[in-house]
Order: structure tokens, then sequence, then C-alpha cells
């Protein structure tokens, strides 16, 4: 595996939340009661069905069962300390991945394997980590009601447009922003922006025959350039009605978030303070101590 990595130890979420997720929180639980609002558009059984459903129609990772993803999901977990979920493996010719986190039953996540045959290993590594980040940041408050609707959605006939209904622009806007968070948590598990960028560039244009000739180089620079635009009034106008009824940002603007944020000073400081208490802990076991 990628024995080089940083592991986290002791890591807590407020540490690398997104503001624009922090904010969106904030807006969101001022609504009262919004966990029960939305779960009740659907109906408690919703949730069981979709829970056993996914069950039924996916393929459970573990040792004896694709055991390469199962060292990715434990590496991700491990660096980002946390318990691992339960990752399914979904036949489905939509590149996709989700969380899904029911109360009272184990957390898991499903990564669909038309998304799998796009990435390399430490792409689809940062695909798991990313996933890692709804749970370690507590967002399946929000986030499992918002999945059980798409799905319901996806599944059942003609609710595309209660849907659409359902799912309030606050809501919204906290999911979108809560995306942002777990690039990061993809990037810490990585260490790697360029993997969760070429993640981002393969979900905008890629096919398992055109994903190798893709180039990152090109893309970033894309990103930049769409990030300059939208900083007039035209483009920010333009990018709100691009994305209100969105459940991510647009790839573009998610690769230069984190192409700002892995060359800033609170990136690089997460993993210079554990390396830090690494050094320390190894000096004071010798009999000495050194603060940095």
């Amino acid at each position: 595996m990628f024995s080089s990595k940083i592991p986290l130890i002791g890591l807590k979420a407020d540490s690398f939340r997104h503001p624009l997720d922090l904010e969106a929180t904030k807006a969101l639980k001022q609504i009262p009661g919004i966990d029960t609002i939305v779960r009740s558009l659907l109906g408690p059984v919703a949730e069981q069905v979709f829970y056993v459903e996914n069950i039924a129609s996916s393929i459970l990772v573990g040792e004896k069962q694709l055991p390469h993803l199962h060292k990715l999901l434990l590496e991700a977990c491990q660096i980002l300390d946390m318990e691992p979920p339960q990752l399914y493996i979904r036949q489905h010719p939509a590149p996709n991945a989700y969380t899904f986190a029911m109360r009272g039953k184990q957390p898991f996540i499903v990564v669909h394997t038309s998304l799998i045959d796009m990435l390399t290993p430490e792409e689809t590594q940062a695909v798991i980590a990313h996933e890692l980040g709804h749970l370690k940041c507590d967002h399946s408050v929000y986030l499992t009601p918002v999945n059980i609707l798409i799905l319901a959605a996806a599944t059942l006939p003609n609710i595309g447009a209660f849907v659409a209904q359902a799912l309030q622009a606050q809501l919204l806007e906290w999911v979108r922003c809560a995306e942002f968070t777990c690039d990061r948590a993809a990037l810490l598990a990585t260490q790697n922006p360029k993997a969760v960028m070429s993640v981002l560039m393969k979900l905008t244009g890629g096919s398992p025959t055109l994903a190798p000739q893709l180039n990152l180089d090109a893309f970033i620079a894309q990103a930049r350039a769409y990030d300059d635009i939208s900083k007039s009034e035209l483009g920010e106008m333009v990018k709100a009605a691009r994305t209100a009824q969105l459940t991510h940002p647009v790839p573009v603007l998610r690769a230069r978030e984190i192409d700002r944020w892995a060359s800033s000073k609170e990136y690089e400081n997460l993993l210079l303070q554990k390396q830090k208490m690494d050094y320390n802990s190894e000096v004071a076991n010798k009999g000495g101590w050194r603060n940095w």
C-alpha cells in the first residue's frame, strides 16, 4: 500500500471542515426538526426498504471478497482515525458513490462498478475516503434522508417532481457545502491532491476508454479558469443558477477548492503537527524531549 502516508491519529472533524460546511450546517440547524421532517416525507419504512435493497443488490467487500478494495478502506480509516464501515460494490452504469447511515444500523458505503472501472487504486481510495468524510463529520443526520430521496427518484416511478419539491434549497446548499469537506477528507487520506483532482476530472468527462487519455494539468488549468470567471457578478449569477438544483458542486469548482487547500498552511499544519507529535514521542521514549 502507500506506506509513506502519515496516519492522523486523533484527527477531529472540525480540523478539516470547510468553512462553507460550517456556515450551511448552522443555517440548517435553525430549521426545527429538519431531520424528522425530511425522513417523514417517505416514512420510516423507506429507510428499511433502501437499506435492504442495497445490501441485496451489492457485493460486501472483505478480506476474502475484493481484498484489494478492503485494504484501501482499512488504510483510509487508519489515516482518518475512524472505525471502518461496511463497503459495498454495486453493478451500475452511472459512476457514483454514496454513504448510508441509518439509525440503529451499521453505516455503509456503496461504490458503483462503473466508477471503479475508470479509476486507479489510489483514486478509488480517494472516493472511499470522501465517503468516510461524511461519517467522520457526522453528515449522516441530513445526508441519509437526502440519499433516500435521490434513490427513490431513481427507483420509484413518477417521483422525480416530488423529490424536486422535497429537497428544499437550504438542504441542497448544505449538501453541496458538505462535499467540499469530504473532498478534504479524500486529500488527507491519499495525501496526494492530484489523485483527488483526477477523480473529479474523470467524473466530469471520463470513461474506461477515455480516462487514461485525460490530461490532469489541463483540467487543473480549466478549474482555475472557471474560478476566475465566476468571480465576476455575472459569473456568480451563472454559477448560482447552474448549481441551485444540484446535490454536488460542479467538479471543476471542487477541483479548484482542493487545489487551493492542498497548498494552504491549514493542510500543511495538519500533516506537520502529526509529524511533530511522532518525533516528540520518539524522543521522549529515548529519555529526551524536543519542541519544534
